[in-house]
């Protein structure tokens, strides 16, 4: 199995409404996202797929989040903008987009800060 992970970065706001509590306040972060595909497979280039292909679908799904206040974002209308449901968000929406046979979202991790993350993966 091959795996390639890719690093983007973006600036969003948040509210966490269900958290009392300094989160509970309009507050933002500088997140950093990673972002893992895998296959078992490799290319006759000897690639399993081409990194920047993986970066341009990533980078559409950033762009959306990038200097927004995700709680008016539709997908977290009815569902908290937390790191575990941002790292959900783009591991589906990728999912969703990468239509490359062989090559599957493995894992999105969403850093808010240095120290505290969350990841997203399906069995």
């Amino acid at each position: 199995m091959y795996e390639l992970k890719i690093v983007t970065r973006f600036a969003a706001a948040h509210q966490l409404r269900a958290l009392k509590g300094g989160c509970e306040n309009l507050h933002g972060h500088n997140w950093t996202g990673e972002v893992t595909v895998a296959g078992d497979r490799l290319g006759d280039d000897g690639l399993l797929v081409d990194f920047r292909v993986i970066k341009d679908y990533t980078k559409q799904i950033i762009d959306e989040l990038d200097h927004k206040f995700l709680n008016e974002i539709d997908t977290f209308k009815s569902a908290e903008p937390s790191s575990e449901n941002i790292a959900r968000h783009i591991f589906k929406t990728l999912a969703e987009r990468l239509n490359i046979e062989g090559i599957y979202v493995s894992r999105v991790t969403a850093w808010e800060s240095e120290s505290a993350c969350a990841s997203y993966t399906e069995p």
